[in-house]
């Protein structure tokens, strides 16, 4: 298993969250690594996606491909 270090990570929510405290928190590393984090447990666990996968995950979100929860 490989690690990404988080330490020059600078966390951020969704504008949409509306200060909400049960959201996903997103940080761009220079690493080409978009790591996704729950905001409830900032020190938890950690996903990390290649920018790639990230910014097709968000496209189909955006244009409706994935099914609503």
């Amino acid at each position: 298993m490989n690690t990404v270090d988080l330490t020059e990570a600078v966390w951020f929510k969704s504008t949409r969250s509306n200060g909400q405290s049960a959201c996903v928190e997103v940080a761009f590393l220079n690493s080409g690594i978009i790591p996704v984090r729950d905001s409830k447990d900032p020190e938890g666990p950690a996903l990390a996606f290649p920018t790639d996968a990230w910014a097709s995950f968000v496209t189909a979100i955006k244009t409706g491909e994935l099914p609503d929860a």
